[in-house]
């Protein structure tokens, strides 16, 4: 052989030997991420429960942190992370822990109401939402951090004993409404709810931020893990001079408009250096008026650069976005076998049911998507996108279309109430504008695909995900405004309350509570310290002026005085000197109205849940099964009909899937070739959360965190572990 003939060999060798597996870097034995690994895949290789014993299970352990809301709104949606044998997980109020993973028994327990005044003076303010938590070492190991979020706070934990960094931030934390290229007050709402992800010594984070016009930029930025330091930042919303700028007819964009963030995680290669990262909509969810165009980068998938924040590519999802259509889940990275090719691929569910499956390389879609017309009827100063990408495969694993055919057909009585609410809803198309006639979002705001995300097998490169199939309605009216001898607080609660509590106070189920007659539950005091701080799933709205959040009380508790506006020439709900982008917004909806007969079953025929399994190399959807059922449907002989769902599944190597996310409070285990229930287990409450599967000295346990407190379940705080008899 000759020299030459060596060099090429001996180069093709080393070139080989340099590109190495991304998949090799993740751990799929422990459960050391959020998803369970940095790829978000929610897959684990042990295999020691499988088939032939999952009816076996039992419950090893379980832990309870006593911190719910007794009145059932409390939640925990938290999927936690096992390292070197200690679990680390989030309560109810946000209480930070840290677990023996074989036993349950507590090491330590860190409440960030001992870090924060107003917390301490109000405990429930941090009864909110937050999904996980974020570890990281040292190369040596001698450092050992926990980071997470409480609120607008991500924390830096020492997670030897629990006690903060003070080295980190401002003496242990870093405040996510500062550092955003942009002047926020400081009263912009701007929260942590899902962990970020570590890339070297950097923790990338996205944000939550309000769904109204004057929401904060969700901007991506990464944050050195020793100092709290912001070393970069992407602009979502683009500046002058960089990538997608020049999209926008309203050079100003930036400068006022927000959203547009990623509050439902990551996803990292970390062996190429690359962070994907999806995004929500422009802030102003229904009406877009006031943000013409495509709306760069929102409801798209980014490709950025993980050591400087430098744009790779995108993908739009949605155009324009009228339909609250936010990229609720983070994306799964895997490689995929197609057309005798292996192409290292990353893969996004949706709201809409769709799965979006790009060349993670270099974006280019794995498969076709169309950009299909869609209809232009729109309100007077809308101007919507004339087209919407569609994908020809994968195919869809939630329905698409919504009729008459499809009611309810529980009972005669039940299919003629259902057939009376949807023939008051003008339009069934998917992306048909927002309009005072009403249409309906099908699947519903929710999903289709939620932030529970899916799970993907790696070495048949199937996917995994639940999905709700549930309409709900959407109406616009223009924006009240209240009468000379109306108080003002009137005009605030039109502004900022209407959306979700409806005209006329009365709230839609018990995600959006009735506000009629608060008084009797709240005192003002109280009432002032939810709107300020936020709750659950209802954000801060500590930018509301002080004067118009007086007015707002007032209003909410019939304090004002009536015929009179009130001290301070309150009429116009804005005293702060300043325009309100708000005041741009000439329509609002009438509220997330879910479609459900009087006994709250969902008005379309079942199934109302699902779990689906689609390959990702050829597109198809394999199989469907019913996800939950209701006690009180089956006594009387109705098949499975499934349940809304929130919460993502595991698959393992052992063949299983684990999921829990129904309304019936059990955890289930499906075969994954087929979809056969193999296993249910009770639940204290509803685990509305990713299980965390993972191997400990020889067991193999899975933990899900039992939080309910949505849809009308009753709240939680244990954790079960489940686990083969020793």
């Amino acid at each position: 052989m000759t020299n030459i003939v060596w060099s090429i060999l001996l180069s093709t060798l080393l070139l080989l030997a340099s590109c190495k597996n991304p998949a090799a870097t993740n751990d799929y034995n422990s459960w050391a991420t959020y998803a369970g690994s940095k790829d978000g895949i929610r897959y684990s290789a042990n295999t020691q429960i499988n088939p032939d014993n999952v009816s076996r299970l039992q419950v090893a352990w379980t832990y309870s942190t006593h911190d719910k809301d007794t009145a059932g709104r409390s939640q925990n949606q938290c999927n936690p992370v096992m390292v070197d044998g200690v679990l680390y997980g989030l309560s109810p109020r946000l209480k930070l822990f840290a677990l023996d993973a074989a036993t349950g028994q507590q090491h330590w327990l860190f409440d960030p109401a001992s870090e924060d005044t107003a917390a301490k003076n109000d405990p429930a303010a941090l009864m909110k939402v937050s999904r996980g938590v974020v570890y990281w070492q040292s190369e040596d190991g001698k450092d050992q951090r926990i980071f997470y979020n409480a609120g607008n706070r991500t924390y830096a934990i020492n997670a030897l004993d629990g006690k903060p960094v003070r080295s980190f931030g401002k003496g242990g934390y870093i405040d996510l409404s500062e550092h955003l290229d942009r002047m926020t007050d400081g009263d912009a709402y701007v929260s942590g709810n899902t962990p970020g992800i570590i890339y070297k010594d950097l923790l990338i984070v996205g944000v939550r931020v309000a769904e109204s016009a004057d929401a904060a930029p969700g901007h991506i930025r990464a944050f050195d893990v020793h100092t709290g330091e912001r070393r970069w930042i992407f602009h979502t919303i683009p500046h002058p001079g960089e990538t997608g700028y020049d999209t926008w007819p309203d050079k100003d964009a930036w400068k006022k408009l927000g959203g547009a963030n990623s509050w439902a995680g990551m996803s990292l290669d970390e062996e190429r250096g690359i962070v994907y990262v999806p995004t929500g909509s422009v802030g102003g969810d229904f009406y877009g008026g006031f943000r013409k165009g495509t709306n760069l980068f929102a409801n798209s998938l980014i490709a950025l650069d993980a050591a400087t924040g430098k744009y790779l590519w995108h993908y739009q999802v949605v155009h324009h976005d009228l339909w609250d259509r936010d990229l609720a889940a983070n994306p799964n990275l895997i490689t995929l076998h197609k057309d005798g090719k292996t192409i290292d691929a990353v893969a996004q569910i949706t709201k809409h049911g769709y799965i979006f499956l790009f060349d993670r390389t270099n974006g280019k879609p794995i498969f076709p998507i169309e950009e299909r017309a869609v209809p232009q009827e729109a309100l007077p100063g809308e101007t919507p996108w004339p087209t919407q990408p569609v994908p020809v495969l994968p195919e869809p694993f939630a329905r698409q279309q919504f009729s008459e055919e499809d009611l309810t057909d529980l009972s005669p009585e039940a299919h003629q109430e259902m057939l009376e609410k949807f023939r008051k809803v003008k339009y069934a198309t998917m992306f048909t504008p927002p309009s005072k006639e009403g249409s309906w979002i099908f699947p519903g705001f929710d999903g289709g695909g939620e932030w529970g995300g899916a799970a993907v097998d790696p070495e048949t490169q199937i996917l995994y995900v639940n999905s709700t199939e549930l309409p709900w309605s959407l109406t616009m009216i223009d924006v009240p405004k209240a009468g000379k001898n109306e108080a003002a607080g009137h005009n605030t609660y039109n502004k900022y309350c209407i959306s979700c509590h409806g005209p006329e106070l009365k709230g839609n189920g018990s995600s959006y509570p009735s506000l009629v007659n608060i008084g009797r539950k709240y005192q003002a005091d109280q009432i002032r310290k939810i709107i300020t701080g936020g709750r659950n799933m209802m954000p801060s709205f500590k930018q509301i002026p002080d004067e118009e959040r007086a007015a707002l009380i007032d209003f909410l508790l019939h304090t004002a005085t009536a015929g009179k506006e009130e001290p301070g020439a309150r009429a116009s709900a804005n005293t702060s000197g300043k325009k309100s982008i708000l005041d741009e917004v000439p329509y609002t909806m009438t509220g997330y109205v879910r479609f459900l007969d009087k006994d709250g079953y969902p008005g379309i025929k079942p199934p109302w849940g699902t779990l689906n399994a689609v390959d990702l190399n050829s597109g198809k959807l394999l199989w469907k099964v019913p996800l939950g059922e209701f006690e009180a449907l089956k006594k009387r002989g109705i098949p499975p009909t499934g349940t809304q769902v929130y919460g993502g599944p595991v698959v393992t190597k052992g063949g299983l899937i684990f999921v829990a996310s129904t309304q019936d409070e059990k955890i289930r285990v499906f075969d994954k070739k087929t979809g056969r229930q193999l296993w249910e287990g009770q639940l204290p409450a509803a685990g509305y959360a990713t299980p965390a599967v993972y191997s400990l000295k020889g067991r193999q346990y899975v933990v899900i965190a039992c939080g309910g407190g949505k849809i009308g379940s009753k709240s939680g705080d244990t954790y079960v572990a489940f686990a083969l008899p020793e």
